[in-house]
């Protein structure tokens, strides 16, 4: 079996198959442990009441999938696949493939990129997409701008909250209840360390060679008012990475996997081939099963990303049973 991505999701399909005998493959274009590697504390992942690191969690089931027997391809890219007959064949990057019964697509999502006038050159000079532990730590007694509303903003706020002498997380929505999880809106709310801008955006950055200023334009009234800082983390959604798939695995407008039931819908009409139903991660490609942030409707949440690619190996053996 051949796995495509080494986030959450991947990793806890590696451990999966490769502890019931199945010959697991997974390819990583860069480090494994995906978005969530990144982060310096997940606090809401089961049987972890104090939290853990991402990088931890990463290194935790790394160590598990390798001692399982799973084989790790990394910093080699899945460039497309093809299916030839019973088995799939997973194309990398400059040369090479590997031909698996069965493929479960777990490549995760990309950053989306901010549109602010002169932020793409000092992108990696004071602007970042993410927040590791040792960017946080150096932030100490500065004043650093989130942006974001989700989850992952809301807990690089906190964590930078540790260090920075103030955050300010610039929301584009008058509120954050309807996209971050209310313990985290508690929190963000009594910090007394962290200002939350509404209807508000960043237009504009300068900085000669690192981030000096930043813009803030308010959604409503159009006024802007530039502050000086030298950090600014983004997290404003991803785009997921399935341009390698082709048009036969089924995607919506946006990109994301469709899998299961959702291929029997009056939207997706036509694309199952087959007389059985899709089992529920399946995609219109039989054996080609998706798992994690790269899925159409999942959650975007480690322990859902570990659940699906644990579940996806359990559909692996109920198809290879009726091929």
């Amino acid at each position: 079996m051949c796995i495509g991505g080494g986030g959450q999701a991947g990793l806890a399909a590696a451990v999966y198959a490769a502890s019931e005998g199945l010959s697991t493959v997974i390819v990583e274009r860069e480090a494994p442990g995906g978005q969530a590697g990144q982060s310096a504390s997940i606090e809401n992942y089961l049987g972890f009441p104090k939290g853990l690191t991402g990088s931890d969690l990463t290194h935790r089931a790394v160590a598990q999938a390798i001692r399982f027997g799973a084989e790790m391809v990394l910093a080699r890219d899945v460039i497309g696949f093809q299916t030839r007959g019973l088995v799939h064949a997973v194309l990398l990057d400059g040369s090479g493939e590997i031909e698996a019964r069965a493929l479960i697509v777990a490549t995760g999502v990309s950053y989306r990129r901010l549109e602010a006038a002169g932020l793409d050159e000092l992108t990696g000079r004071g602007v970042y997409y993410g927040v590791t532990a040792s960017e946080a730590s150096q932030c100490q007694d500065d004043d650093v701008f989130v942006v974001g509303a989700a989850n992952s903003a809301g807990q690089a706020a906190l964590n930078l909250a540790r260090f920075a002498k103030r955050v300010v997380l610039v929301v584009r929505a008058a509120k954050l209840t309807d996209t971050m999880s209310q313990y985290l809106v508690d929190r963000i709310t009594s910090a007394p360390n962290i200002e939350v801008r509404y209807r508000s955006l960043v237009s504009a950055c300068r900085g000669d060679g690192h981030l000096e200023a930043l813009t803030l334009t308010d959604r409503d009234s159009g006024v802007n008012e530039e502050l000086p800082s030298s950090w600014l983390f983004v997290f404003i959604g991803a785009s997921p990475r399935t341009e390698w798939l082709g048009p036969d695995v089924v995607r919506d407008a946006k990109g994301f996997v469709v899998t299961g039931q959702d291929l029997l819908s009056t939207d997706y009409a036509q694309t199952w081939p087959l007389p059985r139903a899709p089992f529920a991660l399946e995609t219109s490609v039989p054996g080609v099963f998706a798992a994690g942030d790269v899925r159409l409707d999942s959650m975007k949440r480690v322990a859902s990303a570990v659940g699906e690619g644990a579940m996806s190996v359990y559909l692996v053996h109920r198809y290879l049973a009726t091929i």
